[in-house]
């Protein structure tokens, strides 16, 4: 099931939220910041033991990584980092993705019934927001479609919820859940 509110997504009651993180995760602006002072100083010092893959990067763009969520209502944070928006002729699609398919994939290996999505990437990372809803919507879709498929005499197993940050965003979002 897939649900699409405006709010915090700091305040939202679901097993894991994502964070539109850079790959160092150590916190930054927009929602990064924002997730990092809701869940406390923990969620820092989870993010600094996380080894690097090579120097200043934990989590190369499109992978995801999970953390607890300290202090935050969702049990797990996780970290995922979107690409930065050229011209969407650099690989830019494929990337972002991946952030929704890693992430979605992590959630289920953590047992997760529920996950928040923030708009990952429209923010100071300039992806174009309906572009970028295309793409989260079309990568959901086609997880829990998969995941249907492999397991069809299972109830549905997982609510997907895009919490945006603005009214435009959301009306961006709803507008293509809508179609078919």
């Amino acid at each position: 099931m897939i649900r699409i509110v405006q709010g915090d997504i700091t305040t939202l009651e679901v097993d894991a939220i994502v964070n539109a993180a850079n790959q160092m995760m150590l916190g930054g602006g927009g929602v990064d910041g924002a997730i990092h002072d809701a869940a406390g100083r923990e969620l820092y010092e989870a993010c600094l033991a996380v080894p690097e893959v090579r120097p200043g990067v934990r989590c190369p763009t499109g992978e995801a990584r999970i953390t607890p969520g300290f202090r935050l209502p969702a049990k797990f944070v996780i970290h995922t980092v979107g690409p930065v928006y050229r011209d969407g002729r650099h690989g830019e699609p494929e990337l972002l993705a991946a952030c929704y398919r890693n992430s979605l994939a992590l959630a289920a290996e953590n047992n997760c019934r529920s996950i928040a999505f923030p708009c990952i990437s429209t923010g100071v990372y300039g992806y174009p927001i309906e572009d970028a809803a295309r793409i989260a919507i079309d990568a959901v879709r086609a997880f829990l479609s998969d995941r249907a498929s492999a397991r069809p005499d299972a109830a549905p197993d997982m609510e997907v919820v895009f919490c945006c940050f603005s009214e435009m965003d959301k009306r961006a979002y709803e507008a293509l859940s809508d179609r078919n």
